[in-house]
């Protein structure tokens, strides 16, 4: 679907990044982009449903993670690439701030 590394954030250009700060950085985008989907595809779901998935999640049943999604948030995948593309514009937008020196 997509992949969250080095040329990720070049293509944003955020290739002058030092190395350490870019690890980091992925990992925060990735932390935002979970939490923007999860609270997007929560909305909606019954208790039992989001314990089901939490569940999934836990265990580390990515198979089984993806088939509940599929079944229950049919949406999922486009919920995932608007949220991505709005994290995208944000962070362009403030790409002069993430670049300046300290």
């Amino acid at each position: 679907m997509f992949q969250l590394d080095e040329e990720f954030l070049t293509n944003l250009g955020l290739g002058a990044m030092p190395t350490e700060e870019k690890e980091a950085f992925i990992e925060y985008v990735l932390e935002q982009l979970e939490l923007r989907v999860g609270t997007e595809l929560s909305q909606g779901l019954s208790d039992e449903k989001l314990e089901q998935f939490e569940k999934l999640v836990a265990s580390e049943d990515r198979p089984g993670a993806t088939a509940w999604l599929e079944q229950n948030c049919p949406n999922y995948k486009d919920v995932v690439k608007q949220q991505l593309e709005q994290l995208k514009e944000e962070i362009v937008a403030g790409r002069d701030r993430l670049l300046a020196p300290e």
